[in-house]
């Protein structure tokens, strides 16, 4: 019988022990003898008689198991063995005897100059410092942001959608200050259409409306006059200027007249004051907002602002020759043909082309440039001309 045994070596060694004992104690008694079982009362073939032509029930036999024999238990204890001194631990090594004064104190000390000498081979690697931090990082992100905010106001497209967005809004708050004015004139009107109509007669009535046409047709006046200033087209003839103030004087006196000197019974300098100061915010509005809306036509959103300064006065640096925008071109050339007109002098400054053309100063002073140039190389008038 071979007998193979696994685990730790010093259980192996006492399991095999243990059973060389019992194996030879089974020996020395020799093979058990086994006995037949009957068969028990409780079943058929004990209780009943067998019949004739029944066939009666064996007896249950078992059969002995042969006993292993010495040779048997030698030859597995010999296989046990083996296994034991073929799976023993290997034995441990010596350890090294420490050198005489290696204390525990040298030991840390030596443990700690191991340590040091690493940290100063890792202190030379900067790889730590090439990591950007999150201050870092955030800050990165807020300078891109900030570029790419100031490459796109730099956009042509996004400088003509500012200037719309700026320029509906002052349209917005001019018409909205101007409604208020011509209705804080309301008042004063009526009192002077009324001319001491009892209340609620008709004639006091009635004079309450006399403000609100006069108003509504100075605002369609003013209303046409800003919309074609915002598509570039000014309108600028002198009848509708001379239909605007005349609303404009008709309310202001309207206003002014019962609280004059001499025509009110008691007079006051503030109350007359207070009176035309509707009238008076009516006329700076109407007055400034074409020369505003003028001033949006003209900008050229095309050219950098970083330009302006060296496109203006390029003259001062001695270099006649400028690039021109297709803007500038246009209004060399409508200057020319005001020049040729007689409306405009030979050398006209940056004011008066402004104020002809209706454009922006940095276009007027540079037409007023581009016109000296070009008097300088044929020997015309004077560069200088007239100052602006």
């Amino acid at each position: 019988m071979n007998v193979r045994l696994i685990g730790e070596p010093a259980e192996v060694t006492a399991v095999a022990l243990a059973l060389r004992a019992v194996f030879t104690i089974d020996a020395a008694r020799g093979p058990t003898p086994r006995v037949a079982t009957p068969p028990t009362s409780g079943s058929t073939c004990a209780s009943t008689p067998p019949r004739p032509h029944e066939r009666r029930c064996p007896m249950s036999i078992t059969t002995p198991t042969p006993e292993p024999s010495p040779e048997d238990i030698s030859r597995g204890l010999a296989d046990l063995e083996r296994h034991v001194a073929a799976h023993a631990p290997p034995a441990p090594s010596p350890r090294p005897v420490a050198p005489s004064g290696d204390t525990r104190r040298v030991q840390r000390l030596r443990a700690e100059v191991a340590e040091a000498r690493a940290l100063a081979a890792l202190q030379g690697d900067d790889t730590p410092f090439l990591l950007d931090t999150v201050k870092v990082r955030r800050r990165r992100k807020a300078a891109y942001e900030a570029a790419r905010l100031h490459e796109l106001a730099r956009d042509p497209a996004m400088r003509a959608w500012q200037a719309a967005r700026m320029r509906r809004l002052l349209v917005t708050v001019a018409m909205v200050s101007l409604t208020l004015a011509l209705a804080w004139s309301t008042a004063g009107v009526q009192r002077f259409a009324a001319d001491g109509a009892p209340a609620w007669s008709p004639g006091w009535l009635f004079a309450w409306l006399v403000e609100p046409f006069l108003s509504l047709a100075l605002l369609v006046v003013v209303g046409a006059r800003a919309y074609m200033g915002t598509r570039g087209q000014p309108i600028t003839s002198p009848a509708l200027v001379r239909i605007e103030w005349l609303f404009l004087a008709l309310t202001l006196g309207m206003n002014a007249w019962p609280y004059l000197p001499g025509v009110a019974e008691d007079f006051s300098l503030s109350r007359l004051v207070l009176h035309i100061l509707g009238p008076i915010v009516a006329v700076a509005i109407v007055t400034a907002l074409p020369i505003i809306l003028a001033a949006f036509a003209g900008l050229d959103h095309d050219r950098d602002t970083r330009g302006l300064t060296g496109l203006t006065y390029s003259g001062n640096a001695g270099d006649p020759v400028r690039r021109t925008s297709p803007a500038e071109n246009e209004h060399l050339a409508r200057t020319r043909a005001l020049i040729a007109a007689g409306e405009l002098p030979p050398s006209p400054s940056a004011y008066k082309i402004q104020r002809a053309l209706r454009c922006g100063m940095d276009d007027a002073r540079a037409v007023r440039d581009a016109l000296a140039a070009e008097a300088a190389r044929h020997g015309g008038p004077a560069a200088g001309g007239e100052v602006a």
